[in-house]
């Protein structure tokens, strides 16, 4: 076994528990606003989008197959959270939109877990967050620029 450097593992201890405690904040949230993961995702993108979006785009973004959003836009549009509607420029094109309903549920569970971020980070100068965003930028950019070495 190699040696620890207790830096790293108290680093990457640290990074591990802070995305747990996030991800419960944010599971709680959409319990509390009545939503699956997969609901509030789609309105976090159309709402990315300003919005609205065209159900392709959606596709894009959320990395599925069309059918697999006009699903989940048909259960959207069911809970009232969502309307299609021809787009102005094109007869042939849907458009999705947010309702007010939508807007106001979506806001509601980004707020709850934006509290929490801002107060967990509420402890660091506007100096040592911009540190830290960098800090943390760079080592994902080597996370996602290569494969983990095996060493067994």
């Amino acid at each position: 076994m190699p040696d620890l450097d207790p830096v790293v593992e108290g680093a990457v201890t640290r990074m591990k528990k802070l995305s747990v405690h996030l991800r419960r904040v944010r599971e709680q949230s959409l319990v509390d606003f009545d939503l699956e993961r997969h609901e509030f995702d789609t309105l976090h993108k159309i709402a990315g989008r300003g919005g609205s979006a065209a159900p392709s785009e959606l596709a894009q973004d959320l990395d599925l197959a069309p059918a697999s959003v006009s699903g989940r836009l048909d259960a959207l549009e069911k809970r009232g959270f969502v309307r299609r509607t021809q787009s102005t420029t094109d007869r042939r094109r849907v458009v999705v939109e947010l309702t007010d309903a939508g807007h106001e549920t979506w806001l509601g569970a980004m707020d709850v877990l934006g509290h929490e971020e801002y107060r967990l980070l509420g402890v660091l100068s506007p100096e040592e967050r911009a540190l830290l965003n960098g800090m943390l930028r760079r080592v994902m950019v080597e996370a996602e620029s290569t494969e983990p070495t095996r060493h067994w």
